[in-house]
């Protein structure tokens, strides 16, 4: 099987959600396969305009929501206009922050969640479990609550991320965009400009350390943000070929020279001493206050949800603001402005819910306009619906910035799957906090990643999806 690329789909879901939004004002195998796509609606649930997938009265919602940097308050609203439209329900909101060990047992057991936000560093691989899993195409063509066709209200490009086989089984939520972070008073403050290659970025790291900081720092849990960065790089120096190495899981794909180009900038910075020691030992959200309430350290590669995810602890006057990930040289395949940018947070109906349809009316209400704007203006993220973002961002620099970076990008916007799709990261969070803390040359780090990839291209038990 294949998925295939569609690019300009991709290009105006990608470009279009933020940039169109500025001049809108706001108004391993889990359970054994189960048969899936057949929906179970619950007994007794009536089909009706207000009512679409037939959820049965007064009955019950239960939704687990990865709590991470949006927080669970989005979901606890949606939950709120579930109980408000489908009267004499309830929705029971419950959050997880390990969702694989969390959900594992309810999915071997036969009752999982009606609704999950697979997220986080331990979501689930999709793959695993795909075949258990509603067919979300109902929920795309039901309308929402304003009366209108829900796929006509959300951005290009959308369904394909969580389409596989032709089979739509999971809603991707949150436009991502993939940045390298930073504090723009404080740049402004020291006269620092920000670097576009590794290069750049080692002589930065050689000025932050005269005033007594380092170039980078990282969390245990997060240091695969610093793969995120090096395959973006990488795709950026070497085009479409690194990208998809990766996602086949080709042999030898970490040895790539694109890859191991990046490998060796990131290694010069940590080897100078420019990497703050201990990330290691310390939780991540304590090591992203090291940066953003203490600036420790003074570049973080994050997604979006990072503004959110600090916001309690960010210094004031921050003016946090994302910048293209680096590249290698100046002569990229894409240009330095090219950008990884997605949808994410994938939400999943299982097909043995004992409430599918309330799980499905879950996402009706999240994808509904009050529901988007509420997210948008809580979190400073953009959801998959349109016209919930006013040119300001609500005041948020780091959102205001995101609109910028997917504007510099054009068309040149890209991203992957493969490490959610075969559910990689738990793996690779052990290899590179040992690169990150010096401890492992890239020789060693590009050994541990390519054993990774190559357990998973071996086993005949998991199904590969080929993406071309």
């Amino acid at each position: 099987m294949s998925i295939t690329e569609k690019p300009l789909q991709r290009r105006q879901f990608l470009r279009g959600a933020l940039l169109a939004a500025v001049f809108i004002p706001a108004t391993g195998m889990l359970a054994s396969c189960v048969g899936g796509g057949g929906s179970t609606t619950a007994p007794g649930g009536t089909v009706s305009a207000k009512n679409p997938f037939g959820m049965a009265a007064k009955s019950t919602v239960d939704a687990v929501i990865f709590k991470g940097g949006y927080g669970i308050d989005y979901a606890t609203f949606a939950g709120k206009i579930v109980e408000k439209t489908q009267v004499g329900s309830t929705v029971k909101v419950t959050a997880a922050t390990n969702i694989a060990q969390t959900l594992q047992p309810r999915f071997v057991g036969g009752n999982p969640p009606d609704v999950i936000d697979n997220s986080g560093a331990n979501l689930i691989g999709i793959n695993t479990i795909r075949a258990q899993l509603e067919d979300l195409t109902p929920v795309i063509e039901a309308k929402n609550l304003e009366g209108k066709v829900i796929k006509d209200t959300l951005y290009a490009g959308v369904i394909e991320p969580g389409t596989f086989d032709g089979k739509f089984v999971q809603l991707n939520y949150v436009l991502t965009v993939y940045a390298m972070w930073y504090s723009a008073s404080l740049f402004e403050t020291n006269g620092w400009t920000v670097p576009t290659t590794y290069d750049e970025a080692l002589a930065l790291g050689a000025k932050a350390k005269a005033q007594g900081k380092y170039l980078f720092g990282w969390g245990k849990e997060a240091a695969t943000y610093y793969q995120t960065m090096a395959i973006g790089s990488a795709i950026k120096e070497g085009g479409d070929e690194v990208r998809l190495a990766l996602e086949n899981l080709k042999e030898g794909c970490w040895s790539l020279k694109p890859i191991q180009d990046v490998f060796t900038g990131l290694k010069k910075i940590i080897d100078a001493g420019y990497m703050q020691p201990g990330g290691a030992g310390t939780q991540f959200t304590a090591a992203q206050a090291q940066w953003s309430n203490d600036e420790k350290f003074i570049l973080y590669p994050s997604g979006g949800w990072i503004e959110n995810e600090m916001k309690t602890q960010t210094k004031a006057g921050f003016k946090m603001t994302g910048a293209p990930e680096l590249t290698v040289t100046t002569g990229s395949k894409l240009p330095q402005k090219a950008l990884h940018s997605t949808a994410g947070e994938g939400y999943i109906v299982p097909s043995q819910g004992k409430n599918v349809a309330g799980g499905k009316e879950f996402l009706r209400a999240m994808l509904s306009h009050d529901a988007a704007v509420n997210f948008a203006k809580t979190t400073f993220s953009s959801t998959i619906v349109k016209g919930t973002i006013p040119a300001d961002g609500f005041g948020s620099t780091a959102l205001v910035s995101q609109v910028k970076l997917l504007e510099g990008a054009g068309s040149d916007v890209f991203s992957w799957n493969f490490v959610d799709l075969y559910g990689l990261n738990t793996d690779q969070l052990v290899v590179w906090n040992t690169f990150l803390q010096g401890d492992s040359s890239v020789a060693q780090l590009t050994s541990g990643l390519q054993s990774i990839s190559d357990k998973v291209r071996n086993d005949s038990s998991v199904k590969k999806v080929t993406v071309t």
